[in-house]
């Protein structure tokens, strides 16, 4: 009979710490150390979502997160130039590709400030204002992407395919956002504002949170809301997915963009709606 004292087993205490200085060997032994890390408030909910979001970003293709060639608002370099301000306003963008013939022939990128010259001078001509585009495949992965954009200082690229076609368009804030989550800019709506707001363009701006109700309401329409309390579960609930920025929606009679959303969550949408219901306050 062996009388030698046995090992006493290390306790808990000892076996977390062993569990955290061991070097993971995999992406899984990483997300699961990272997540028992935030159960034992050693990070936070936003550091979690935020290291996730950059190991995802790794293994995330620009095709996943581009805005499709038939959602690009894009600015036509023969276009009638008392069109440009309405058409930048309506799109309500910082930057816009300029084709000639087609979406395939990118001849640059226009930024919606240097539209301001045109109204004080005479000579104006679009080409002149014109920023290089930037062509990129559409299986580049997102962190190669924005250390490019960091280094080049742009905020999109023009996305092509196998072929040399123009498949869509990503910019720099589609990238972060896969990162950070959604990123509110000038366009945004803001907390205190009702859900439910006129646009300069004559289009309603709707937070997706806006319940059917409501919506019914405003719109003169008879949406159901057994199945979903909002309208931007109503919207999934039709896709069965979540939309991608840009990406339109057609329900009855009214006309849905998506204008703000990531990969997770929708946040706004632009509803166009008929004519005879254009001054519904």
């Amino acid at each position: 009979m062996d009388s030698s004292p046995s090992s006493p087993k290390p306790s808990l205490l000892e076996r977390l710490s062993s569990l955290l200085l061991r070097e993971p060997e995999d992406r899984e032994q990483l997300l699961a150390l990272l997540h028992s890390a935030f159960e034992r408030n050693l990070l936070d909910a936003d550091a979690l979502s935020i290291t996730e979001g950059a190991l995802a970003a790794s293994e995330t293709s620009v095709r996943d997160v581009m805005v499709p060639r038939a959602q690009m608002d894009v600015i036509d370099i023969d276009g009638p130039p008392e069109q440009l301000i309405p058409t930048v306003i309506a799109a309500a963008h910082s930057r816009f590709p300029v084709v000639g013939e087609n979406k395939d022939d990118v001849l640059g990128i226009l930024l919606a400030k240097d539209l301001l010259r045109s109204s004080i001078e005479a000579d104006f001509n679009l080409r002149d204002w014109l920023r290089p585009a930037v062509f990129i495949p559409e299986s580049k992965r997102l962190n190669v992407l924005l250390r490019e954009f960091r280094v080049s200082r742009n905020h999109m690229a023009i996305v092509v395919d196998e072929y040399g076609g123009v498949a869509g368009l990503v910019t720099i804030e589609d990238v972060l956002e896969q990162i950070v989550g959604e990123i509110e800019d000038e366009y945004d709506f803001d907390e205190t504002e009702a859900n439910i707001q006129l646009d300069q363009s004559g289009r309603y701006r709707v937070k997706a949170q806006t319940e059917i109700a409501a919506f019914n309401h405003a719109f003169n329409t008879d949406f159901p809301d057994d199945d979903y309390d909002t309208v931007g579960g109503m919207v999934l609930h039709h896709l069965g997915r979540v939309p991608k920025r840009n990406e339109i929606v057609d329900f009855g009679p009214l006309q849905l963009k998506v204008l703000r959303a990531d990969s997770r969550r929708l946040y706004t949408l632009l509803v166009t709606p008929p004519r005879s219901i254009g001054d519904t306050e």
